[in-house]
């Protein structure tokens, strides 16, 4: 006996079957697969970041509009390996208020016009970003207590250069020793010089060079550069410490890069505080942007040969050729030691030389 149906019983029930009444097991998450594809957020709005704190990063929004507001941000997942720093233009999404509680993305980065970037040694090839943006560089330090570093300037000084930043010096505690010694380290330089003691600070000329830029304040712990932060920027708040009479060296205060805004009645600029630091890597710089720095020294180096390091015994050197015959003016000389000094800072980090 045959176990099958008749033939008009095999077709019945299966008539109206297909592909589509397949049933799949359902999506246990309840999530969309995963595509590279982002959206182009379109309706991101600009601002500047002012800070991070843990991860959530304070961006200011419609600046210098009656709307102008502080809000709580955090990165998309996106650029979780592109790094945001203080002074950024960031593209942002979400939440705009500023309510407290809420909480907006950043998808994006405005092209930087500036990097100011430091690595850990010299000998460390990684590169920090430490602020983007900014186009001045005010370098604090201390005529005593602690007692100025001309190494550590030179390497703030390279680092400016590296960046495109023009540099700036303020020496406090003025009433503690004379800079005069010091400052002929940089006398060649196109460094403007403000001094400042305990009882004549310099605020409304320091403010007047801030006036429309965004300037980086950078120094050792214990020069001062909190409590200067603080005459400028009255509702600053940064923490002041002091000098370890021991060791000699400055505590640590400030903890992070804030931007704040320093307002006048002449005009308004940006103030960029750091944590004061003991050293300054220079592992990432181009030796090239230096030179470019000193335009009239530059143009002379062209005659120079392949390679050449532009260094006191440099052989062939077209610039110590230049002095030797005469051609440079006193001025141009003493840019020309400035020059060969920062480059020779530079230079000894091969040698795994200290800054002193």
């Amino acid at each position: 006996m045959s176990w099958l149906p008749p033939d008009d019983d095999l077709d019945d029930g299966f008539e109206d079957f297909d592909e589509s009444s397949i049933r799949t097991r359902p999506n246990p998450k309840a999530n969309r697969p995963r595509t590279k594809r982002r959206p182009a957020h379109d309706d991101a709005e600009i601002g500047r970041v002012l800070g991070v704190d843990r991860g959530r990063y304070s961006v200011m929004v419609d600046e210098d509009t009656p709307d102008e507001r502080v809000i709580t941000t955090t990165r998309a997942r996106e650029l979780r390996r592109s790094p945001i720093v203080t002074g950024d233009q960031a593209r942002v999404v979400g939440d705009m208020s500023g309510t407290t509680g809420t909480l907006a993305r950043i998808v994006g980065i405005v092209d930087r016009s500036s990097l100011l970037r430091r690595s850990a040694d010299d000998t460390d090839q990684v590169e920090r970003v430490i602020v983007a943006n900014a186009d001045q560089m005010l370098i604090v330090v201390a005529a005593a207590d602690p007692e100025p570093r001309p190494r550590l300037v030179d390497r703030y000084l390279v680092a400016a250069l590296d960046a495109g930043i023009r540099p700036l010096l303020v020496v406090t505690k003025t009433d503690l020793a004379d800079p005069t010694q010091f400052l002929t380290h940089f006398a060649g330089l196109d460094l403007r010089v403000f001094t400042s003691a305990q009882d004549t600070m310099p605020i409304d000329e320091i403010g007047a060079s801030l006036i429309s830029h965004s300037t980086v304040f950078v120094g050792h712990s214990g020069v001062g550069k909190s409590t200067l932060v603080n005459a400028l920027v009255p509702t600053a708040g940064r923490a002041t410490g002091h000098v370890n009479q021991v060791t000699g060296r400055g505590r640590h205060t400030s903890s992070s890069t804030v931007s704040l805004r320093y307002e006048s009645e002449a005009g308004t600029g940006w103030v960029i505080d750091t944590p004061g630091v003991r050293s300054f890597g220079l592992g990432h710089v181009d030796t090239s942007n230096i030179l470019a720095s000193f335009t009239e020294l530059a143009a002379i180096a062209q005659r120079c040969p392949r390679g050449c390091t532009h260094l006191a015994d440099a052989p062939d050197c077209a610039l110590i050729e230049a002095a030797e015959n005469g051609e440079l003016n006193p001025a141009e000389l003493s840019r020309l030691d400035s020059l060969q000094r920062l480059l020779q800072t530079f230079a000894d980090k091969h040698e795994g030389r200290d800054a002193k």
